[in-house]
């Protein structure tokens, strides 16, 4: 079932601790999700579009630091909160280094990690509005998302309320490879029923006719072979 609720991921290998934290995190009003190690963060990110991950730093498959490591090289802008045994300085600042929004260390008591959790998605929320007002320039195109308008020289370009919300999701991820789930979550497109990946790529290739000099081989809005698609401004 859809949920309208904040979306945590716990990654962490002590079930004690995952559950603790399951049951205080919803008691407090956010949809808790849970994982024992990190073979299948990437995964659960995809199915479950967590707004948030709380993720150790040592879980019996490797490294917590470098797994955000990796959500980062990939372009993965979710926000997380490590957790740690070691809570040195230098382990702080290596943990911040690999992309890392917040450190914490272990023990603590689950009121810090609420208000660490609260603290970040507003930074997250209040950077993401302020770039969702800021007009997209790439080429000769404008997107200005808060008209929802596309203009190509200066000159408007006339495109459905589907295709501009699927522009609106890539534009907003530029160099992020979306999958297709991705973007039928991000791009809601009430003007149709068919939600599925054929409707994503029925979508992509209008957009692709509206703006690009060559379709076949588009410039701004590749494909990714075996996820999806990305903008590249």
């Amino acid at each position: 079932m859809e949920t309208s609720l904040t979306k945590v991921l716990v990654v962490d290998d002590d079930p004690a601790l995952r559950q603790l934290l399951a049951d205080y995190l919803n008691r407090h009003g956010y949809d808790t999700l849970l994982a024992p190690d990190a073979s299948d963060l990437e995964s659960r990110i995809q199915r479950y579009h967590p707004q948030l991950i709380v993720l150790d730093r040592m879980l019996p498959d490797g490294d917590g630091v470098d797994a955000c490591r990796r959500l980062r090289d990939m372009g993965e802008d979710i926000p997380i909160v490590v957790l740690t045994g070691r809570d040195e300085t230098g382990d702080k600042i290596t943990g911040l280094q690999a992309g890392a929004d917040d450190y914490l260390g272990k023990p603590f008591d689950p009121r810090e990690l609420l208000a660490r959790i609260e603290a970040v998605l507003r930074r997250k929320k209040g950077a993401s509005a302020l770039l969702r007002q800021q007009p997209v320039h790439f080429g000769p195109f404008t997107f200005d998302p808060i008209t929802r308008q596309l203009a190509r020289a200066g000159v408007n370009i006339k495109l459905t309320g589907g295709e501009i919300n699927l522009l609106e999701a890539l534009v907003a991820n530029p160099g992020k490879p979306l999958s297709r789930e991705r973007l039928l979550a991000l791009a809601r497109d009430d003007e149709h029923g068919e939600r599925n990946d054929r409707a994503i790529d029925i979508a992509v290739l209008r957009l692709r006719r509206a703006i690009e000099d060559d379709p076949k081989q588009p410039r701004w809005i590749q494909t990714v072979w075996g996820v999806g698609y990305r903008f590249s401004p």
